[in-house]
């Protein structure tokens, strides 16, 4: 019963403990990289939230774990966007919208320091 116990809490990862596929990962970050571009809302498309309930009924799950999360967020950002974990519900922004940010540079840090 020990070494049962033991084994269980030594596997490698949470995800594929508890049956979390690639396939359902897959799936899950391909419907919210489509959801970006469709309309509703009132908007044609762009970023929206998501609770945190419908992520786990598109991954057919009850709970997400933090692999879980970790492994979504990787595979919706290799789509070219950004799942942002919130806690009770998830934003979805593309990967884009941050290129025309202001750059800081090592000037700016050192000029803040001084404030």
């Amino acid at each position: 019963m020990d070494k049962l116990f033991l084994s269980f809490y030594h596997l490698p990862s949470a995800s594929r403990a508890f049956g979390v596929n690639s396939e359902a990962i897959d799936k899950t970050a391909d419907t919210l990289a489509a959801m970006y571009v469709a309309s509703f809302g009132g908007k044609a498309s762009g970023r929206y939230r998501i609770a945190r309930k419908l992520i786990c009924g598109l991954m057919g799950r009850r709970r997400l774990y933090a692999e879980d999360v970790q492994e979504l967020t990787r595979a919706v950002f290799e789509r070219g966007y950004l799942l942002i974990d919130m806690e009770s519900f998830f934003a979805v922004l593309s990967a884009n919208a941050f290129v025309n940010y202001r750059r800081a540079n090592r000037d700016c840090l050192t000029s803040s320091e001084r404030q």
